[in-house]
């Protein structure tokens, strides 16, 4: 289990296992190695400094076979936001939790 962050700092949720869940308790995406996928099996972003995720601009186009998400389920209190990091090139932030649960 590892919390995660998007590249901005935002507090996103926990892998577990190779899914992603919010804090809120939603099933909202799927690890194919680091690489995460959306349950429509788009490319939504990778972990990127052990517990950050970002988008790379270059991968958009990758799909992975959709899947159905699991119940929501009881979330939890989430962590503090963190400082974002200074963007790469060829980079976006990853999907804001807003985004995911939409």
């Amino acid at each position: 289990m590892a919390d995660l962050w998007t590249w901005s700092g935002e507090y996103i949720g926990r892998r577990e296992g190779n899914e992603l869940w919010s804090h809120s308790g939603r099933h909202v995406g799927h690890f194919h190695g680091d690489d995460v996928f959306a349950s429509d099996g788009c490319y939504l972003g990778e972990i990127m400094s052990q517990s950050r995720l970002i988008t790379n601009q270059s991968k958009k186009h990758l799909q992975q076979g959709s899947f159905s998400p699991y119940m929501s389920r009881v979330g939890w209190v989430p962590f503090v936001s963190y400082v974002g990091n200074v963007m790469y090139v060829g980079y976006e932030d990853f999907p804001s939790l807003k985004q995911l649960e939409a």
